[in-house]
């Protein structure tokens, strides 16, 4: 096909892997303090009440993550945020196993 109308091939910039790894390493440094300090005070009330508002917060936040996956500079964020999260609960979880 010719003319104004024709396809143009897709261009993509190289992936920023230095630059989108440390913004994902510190989003998921942050992300895992801050679930592991809220986490933590609300076992202080009561431990189901820490494990009721975390999967309420991260079920609340999921969908916009999934939409946002692909976007060229939020997918460092969102892997961050999530690894951080993971990494939080899993402080939380030996937290509350040892402790």
């Amino acid at each position: 096909m010719t003319g104004p109308y024709r396809p143009y091939p897709s261009y993509q910039d190289p992936t920023p892997w230095g630059a989108g790894l440390t913004v994902a390493f510190l989003v998921a440094l942050l992300s895992a303090v801050a679930v592991y300090a809220f986490g933590a005070a609300l076992a202080e009330v009561h431990p189901l009440l820490a494990v009721a508002v975390n999967l309420v917060a991260a079920g609340g936040a999921a969908p916009t993550a999934w939409r946002w996956r692909f976007a060229p500079v939020t997918r460092w964020v969102i892997g961050g945020g999530a690894a951080g999260v993971l990494l939080g609960w899993v402080i939380l979880l030996l937290g509350g196993l040892f402790g």
